[in-house]
């Protein structure tokens, strides 16, 4: 195997009851890069993230990660594995009930004992890496508007230094603005710490914005991948479709009346 691949699939396959979710996924993420996967709602995009973080397990394939298969990982073996990641959730996913500081190093405290003041000098730390002052530090996530949430969940995503991150619909529920804010912030807060991305969306102007490589699935397999800048003449008529909106073309929603 190359040894400059960070995380490799290989005909990973995942189903629920009759429902075929992954078919067969084969996906290649070398060090350093940053691949968002893109695709319809229910085409497996969350699922093939949840399979790498061990969350699901596939039915058949082989995840490697580091050049390491982590589909059987266990105990001590599975949570020194899962501290390589950090991850920026879709809602932000932030407790209401503690303040700001802690939900940054919320994985500092009760995943590695740290003590409080240590943890909280490293939130704040993080917080004004994303932009945000250390006022911010004690308040609670509902004083916070959506976009300065985000940047909470990106200081407690990059909080323990994780070699790979993964963003989740990084954009969802933002005005342009704010979503240009938040993905310029991704950008540069990837290229600061040298790490691994992987991102899923459906927001082409965020894919093309944090990405030097996109990959679409659609109906459980990887029907093209790529450099960014190949998409506009990927010569596939599901992504031609898909990265323009169009309504007409070989992807048929279902509507119901």
């Amino acid at each position: 195997m190359a040894n400059d691949m960070k995380i490799e699939l290989r005909g990973v396959k995942k189903r629920f009851g009759p429902k075929v979710v992954l078919d067969g996924v084969d996906l290649a993420l070398p060090k350093g890069h940053s691949l968002v996967v893109i695709g319809g709602s229910g085409s497996g995009k969350s699922v093939t993230i949840k399979c790498v973080l061990g969350i699901i397990r596939p039915d058949a394939g082989q995840i490697f990660v580091d050049g390491q298969e982590v589909t059987r990982l266990r105990g001590r073996a599975r949570e020194d594995y899962l501290r390589k990641f950090g991850m920026l959730f879709q809602s932000a996913a932030l407790f209401d009930s503690l303040p700001v500081w802690e939900n940054v190093a919320f994985g500092l405290i009760q995943g590695r004992g740290m003590n409080r003041r240590k943890a909280r000098d490293i939130a704040v730390q993080k917080l004004a890496k994303v932009g945000l002052g250390s006022e911010v530090a004690s308040l609670s996530p509902a004083e916070l508007s959506g976009g300065m949430q985000k940047r909470v969940g990106l200081a407690r995503a990059i909080a323990h230094d994780p070699e790979i991150i993964f963003f989740d619909e990084p954009t969802t529920g933002l005005d342009p603005i704010m979503a240009d804010v938040i993905n310029d912030l991704i950008v540069s807060t990837v290229k600061d710490l040298g790490v691994t991305t992987l991102s899923i969306t459906h927001d082409m102007v965020s894919a093309r914005k944090i990405a030097d490589r996109i990959a679409m699935i659609y109906k459980g397999k990887i029907i093209w991948s790529g450099p960014t800048t190949e998409i506009d003449k990927s010569g596939n008529e599901y992504v031609d479709q898909f990265i323009h909106g169009r309504a007409e073309g070989p992807i048929k929603m279902e509507v119901r009346h």
